[in-house]
């Protein structure tokens, strides 16, 4: 324990936003860059609790107090070495994680929680600056074969761990660059991309073969995939958005939050976005529906392009600002049980819950008018703990818009030919059923959101290295 006095002398300080005018100007990283000594006085608030329950709550199973340890006392090499250990990517964790961590953090019980997140991020980024994050390429070749399909979060992890094992990794990306949703879906405000392609290029110098425009299940089939490699891992994601079936969805200007997103986000790359179909916010009167990460990343992506107005509605009622006895530490609230305000929710908008959307109406097939309707939820079922939703009477209204983006979540991977070519097995829940991390075909496993639903990205992580692990055993006979 560095400082045994840390966390009763210091409070939680997170580092400085730039302000929200000077950042919807642009598309870059929101945060300024603390000093060192700012990261080693929050990182001595660490208890080094006899147990650490935020080790648990992170998916990934991070020493966290052990490099909290060791950046106070300004050991930055080992805890970068000790950070590795568990986390592939923590300069993408660092940024975009909801850190479930701190909501597990001890002292979070009665105070503030450790700036865990923040420390982390600059942990990474001390080692990328000083040549600290070098290649790792594996000193021997198994003579196996392994295809990864899908380079988001999971997908990327998994291809370094199999390829650190000595095996060769195919890794297949059916867009045009590395990084699923990390690349298309979340803003660079958020995560600028030059992050990616620098994790990119060291995974090439270690070996990872990565052929980008290759649709597997169209470009390349499942079982020519399975005639050239001894394993494939399907890593593709929960790509299948939720949709809103009523009256006027099919009106010009109701669009997917993804569509919105990933066309900004080639913008950003320097790719030219067709006119035809571009989808702007410029001086629209927006709404977003889903109160969610992917609702948050629409409304500062709308503000960036210069919307006249951003609304955003959530069907489920305002959750409370503080944990509620539903929630109780160290479990991490969901979005729905704790009210949370994102970066982009300060930069300005309407936010409203308790909102069912009923229909869209407009002239010459384009959106202009949101018809809606106030809910009220009843007491909790004894039995399933579910609430009944009633209608408010006479809470209808209807509000004047040029622009819907639907960010209600995903139902899952998209049925595609590649799930069908390959014969896997689908859950109850729709997504790609397994045993562990097999699925119900041999020599096919499955990771990420593909396996487990809509997810965070720490959890596409920590199931990208335990599926590596489980096709290393079996290709191996062990695993290291």
């Amino acid at each position: 324990m560095g400082k045994p006095t840390g966390f009763l002398e210091l409070g939680r300080k997170t580092p400085a936003r730039r302000g929200a005018k000077e950042r919807i100007e642009d598309y870059l990283e929101i945060y300024a860059d603390p000093p060192e000594d700012a990261i080693r006085a929050q990182a001595s608030r660490c208890m080094d609790c006899g147990v650490p329950f935020c080790n648990s709550g992170c998916p990934l199973g991070n020493i966290i107090p052990d490099w909290n340890d060791l950046v106070y006392r300004g050991k930055w090499r080992e805890a970068l070495d000790r950070l590795h250990r568990t986390n592939n990517f923590p300069e993408f964790t660092g940024r975009i994680c909801p850190a479930p961590c701190e909501s597990a953090c001890v002292l979070g019980i009665n105070d503030d929680p450790v700036t865990i997140e923040f420390i982390e991020k600059t942990i990474a980024e001390r080692g990328f600056a000083e040549g600290w994050v070098v290649p790792q390429p594996p000193a021997t070749r198994t003579g196996r074969r392994v295809a990864v399909v899908g380079s988001g979060p999971a997908g990327l992890a998994a291809a370094q761990q199999l390829n650190r094992a000595g095996h060769r990794v195919t890794l297949f990306e059916k867009k045009d660059r590395v990084g699923g949703l990390l690349r298309y879906g979340i803003p660079d405000f958020k995560l600028e991309k030059w992050t990616i392609d620098r994790r990119v290029e060291l995974m090439i110098a270690e070996g990872v073969e990565i052929r980008t425009g290759v649709h597997v299940g169209r470009d390349v089939s499942g079982p020519e995939l399975l005639r050239e490699y001894d394993a494939v891992l399907l890593a593709g994601g929960a790509e299948a958005p939720r949709d809103l079936t009523v009256p006027g969805r099919d009106l010009a200007g109701v669009h997917y939050a993804m569509d919105f997103l990933e066309q900004q986000n080639r913008r950003v790359a320097g790719d030219g976005v067709p006119d035809a179909g571009a989808i702007l916010a410029t001086g629209k009167n927006v709404v977003v529906l889903g109160g969610g990460d992917t609702g948050s990343d629409c409304i500062g992506t709308s503000h960036r392009q210069g919307a006249k107005h951003v609304y955003n509605f959530e069907l489920l009622e305002k959750p409370p600002e503080k944990r509620g006895e539903d929630v109780p530490w160290p479990v991490h609230p969901a979005p729905s049980q704790i009210l949370r305000m994102s970066s982009s929710h300060e930069e300005g908008g309407s936010r409203d819950w308790a909102i069912s959307t009923v229909g869209f109406s407009g002239t010459d097939g384009r959106v202009e008018k949101l018809h809606g309707v106030r809910l009220r939820f009843g007491p909790p079922d004894p039995a399933t703990g579910r609430r009944d939703m009633q209608t408010v009477a006479g809470s209808e209204f209807t509000l004047d818009v040029d622009l819907v983006l639907l960010a209600m979540g995903f139902l899952g991977p998209v049925r595609d030919d590649m799930l069908k070519q390959f014969g896997v097995g689908i859950s109850e829940r729709g997504s790609v059923a397994t045993r562990g991390y097999a699925t119900t075909v041999p020599r096919v496993y499955a990771a990420g959101d593909m396996r487990r639903g809509q997810s965070l990205v720490v959890w596409a992580i920590a199931e990208g290295r335990e599926a590596a692990a489980q096709i290393d055993r079996e290709l191996s006979s062990d695993s290291r």
